[in-house]
């Protein structure tokens, strides 16, 4: 799933404490500015860091808490730049039923998917985060940060990011200059369709953070989708 979701982030202590006290002091001050020009820099030069990388990405989708289909693909990234996946195994796919009811469920795996795929196209807007939007929600007073452990961990609110009412949120360990994670608040269509999203992030040997398990949900449907991204190792 999701390729942009493999793309990795970095923050240096500096910049953000630089960009909390800018926030805390004023919104659209020149500093901020500043202050996401350099971060636009350190995602730049962090993306590259895992094309040098294979690894092993397992879906897991479930309905209503029963897992109904999981696959694991090595992931690597092509001349491109796009990610290329090659089936590693897959669960089967459900016996197929007879006359009316094989129609139903004909239908009903059809939505699922069409739904699935909606959402996850939805989240793909959102991570990794698109430099000219966090600007954007900067220059709009939309940028907000709460503190997780003074001193230690904070989180960084974009608001109305890609949606109105919607929310991006990284959390950062300024100590260890590490992203613990992405939540992603928005819709499907209407806010009426929430989706929801959790990136856990985690670091390699050489420092590269990499997105180490991604959930996404959407309540409406039961539909949840699990992704990890385990087994990294140089090409």
């Amino acid at each position: 799933m999701r390729e942009n979701m493999k793309k990795t982030m970095l923050f240096s202590t500096v910049l953000l404490g630089s960009l909390i006290a800018g926030l805390a002091q004023a919104q659209g001050g020149g500093g901020i500015q500043q202050h996401l020009a350099a971060l636009k820099n350190i995602m730049t030069a962090s993306q590259q860091d895992l094309r040098t990388y294979q690894w092993v990405e397992t879906t897991t989708v479930s309905v209503n808490g029963e897992q109904k289909s999981y696959k694991e693909e090595s992931c690597y990234y092509g001349a491109d730049g796009s990610i290329q996946k090659l089936p590693i195994a897959s669960s089967a796919p459900p016996p197929k039923k007879r006359g009316f009811r094989g129609m139903i469920q004909s239908s009903e795996q059809s939505s699922m998917t069409d739904t699935m795929k909606q959402a996850v196209a939805l989240v793909k807007s959102y991570v990794p985060p698109n430099t000219f939007k966090l600007d954007q929600a900067k220059q709009s007073g939309n940028v907000s940060f709460d503190i997780i452990q003074p001193g230690q961990v904070v989180r960084l609110n974009f608001k109305n990011y890609n949606l109105p009412g919607d929310v991006l949120s990284i959390t950062v360990n300024i100590q260890t200059n590490r992203i613990l994670e992405l939540n992603v608040s928005t819709y499907l269509g209407s806010p009426s369709t929430p989706v929801t999203m959790v990136a856990q992030m985690g670091t390699l040997m050489d420092g590269s953070t990499y997105t180490a398990r991604t959930e996404l949900s959407l309540p409406s449907s039961n539909l949840e989708v699990d992704v990890t991204n385990t087994g990294y190792r140089k090409m």
